[in-house]
């Protein structure tokens, strides 16, 4: 048995793992490089022949995990693809509106190049079209939690919440191959515990092998409470001083969040009920998907729900779905809160605003999640003097906050919480979604705390799994 590491190694983006049983192979998530020195990844040939993966597993539906599905399907991948099924709903949803974004900036870069006479390391043409998004959704195959799902012979999967986003997941894969049986545990994002909406994660007993994330590795995320505190000291300040809140917003979860924390921020006057916009097709699709799966949302969410309030809904709050609603919006006098994607600034509506803002003294920019080295987010929370969007050099004059505890992914503690649980010692933890000094100095504290077996692995490295 052989484990190749395709994505999402000493960085964040792109997780992809290939499973060889010699007679089946099993890919678990295809997702997009998002980071800019590593998104020539996604336009090299995949490393291992899209027609010869027999099936996927799919964590949860964030770009990150599921955006070069599509590509892999257009490039001859035909197999089944298993993961929840608010999993599936999402993916549809994200991947869609990947492909849109693509289409669209390739036009939009297609005239720049054209004007500038430049010419760039790729052809200006999508990753993925529409239609093999379609495709791709012809493959998909639900799942419930906690009930294994026989994915090849003698391998069994189930799925166990991960507390990251709705429907995610964490895979408790099983093994049976003549004598030998091994259980490998794929973490998936795994979420914060206590958080609105969103169920705490699992915590598992058992496993041989353990593939865990660690974006977080080297950092705690303040107090819930706190984290409203802070939101509401952004908005206020920027409506003293007459600007925008402008939120880079990660369309799934991140987003219902926010409208939740503002929700509560409105109805108990901490903030005035600015006109509030979620500008973003995709998050307001989302929103309603949330409504179609109750059954994945906490205890506190669903008695708010029963009650006959509404969870994700408050006046002010406008669901922007059009092109020319959203310009509109920079045409509005007076502070207004401008929720937009995507999360990491790298693509979609955020960078209409940011242009619109980012040299405006009296506008706010607040980063609610993580920005990867080497995105527009990472850049601009750096406060460098200028950034580069949409082809022009831009002052930054605005303020730039930063809250961490928003976060959809477990910190420190929180991991290393997760990764004591397991009773049998493992024999392998490998780290995986983190910066080199995130996953190093979590490993660190495993293999001194809990003496634990810990690598990390290299970008396309394969390791045996005796």
């Amino acid at each position: 048995m052989k484990l190749h590491f395709l994505g999402a190694n000493q960085q964040v983006t792109g997780s992809r793992y290939l499973l060889d049983l010699g007679d089946t192979r099993i890919m678990i998530d295809c997702g997009l490089f998002q980071e800019r020195e590593f998104r020539n990844r996604n336009w090299e040939t995949s490393p291992v022949p899209p027609a010869s993966i027999d099936c996927m597993l799919l964590t949860h539906a964030h770009l990150d995990h599921s955006g070069l599905i599509p590509r892999l399907v257009r490039n001859g991948f035909n197999g089944p693809i298993h993961a929840t099924a608010a999993s599936v709903e999402l993916a549809d949803i994200i991947m869609s509106d990947s492909a849109k974004i693509q289409e669209e900036d390739a036009k939009f870069k297609r005239k720049r190049h054209e004007r500038e006479k430049r010419k760039g390391p790729h052809p200006i043409e999508p990753l993925y079209l529409a239609e093999h998004v379609d495709e791709a959704m012809t493959l998909f195959k639900p799942a419930a939690y906690n009930e294994p799902v026989t994915v090849a012979d003698g391998v069994t999967v189930t799925f166990h919440d991960a507390g990251h986003i709705l429907g995610s997941a964490m895979l408790e894969v099983q093994l049976k191959r003549d004598d030998t049986e091994r259980t490998i545990v794929f973490s998936g994002d795994i979420g914060q515990r206590d958080k609105p909406i969103i169920r705490d994660p699992s915590l598992l007993e058992r496993a041989d092998y353990v593939i865990m994330e660690s974006t977080y590795g080297d950092r705690d995320h303040g107090e819930h409470r706190d984290v409203e505190d802070q939101l509401c000291n952004e908005i206020n300040a920027a409506v003293d001083a007459g600007g925008n809140i402008i939120i880079p917003t990660f369309a799934v979860e991140r987003a219902q969040e926010l409208i939740y924390h503002i929700a509560r921020l409105v109805q108990e006057d901490r903030i005035p009920n600015l006109l509030t916009f979620l500008d973003s097709p995709m998050a307001v699709n989302v929103t309603d998907v949330f409504s179609r799966h109750r059954d994945n949302i906490d205890e506190e969410a669903r008695a708010i729900v029963d009650s006959g309030e509404s969870l994700l809904r408050f006046p002010g709050l406008k669901l922007v779905r059009s092109t020319s609603e959203s310009k509109a919006i920079n045409r509005i006098k007076g502070s207004c809160i401008i929720m937009a994607g995507s999360g990491m600034c790298t693509a979609g509506r955020i960078k209409h605003h940011l242009v619109s803002n980012i040299s405006r003294p009296e506008s706010t920019i607040v980063f609610v999640g993580f920005q990867a080295h080497g995105t527009l987010g990472r850049e601009i929370l750096n406060q460098p003097r200028e950034v580069r969007i949409h082809g022009q050099h831009r002052p930054v004059r605005a303020r730039i906050a930063q809250i961490h505890g928003f976060s959809a992914h477990a910190d420190r503690s929180g991991l290393l919480r997760w990764i004591g649980h397991f009773q049998k010692p493992v024999r392998k933890v490998f780290l995986t979604h983190g910066e080199e000094d995130a996953a190093s100095n979590i490993a660190e504290a495993m293999r001194e705390d809990l003496r634990l077996d810990v690598s990390i692995p290299e970008y396309q490295s394969t390791h045996d799994l005796v």
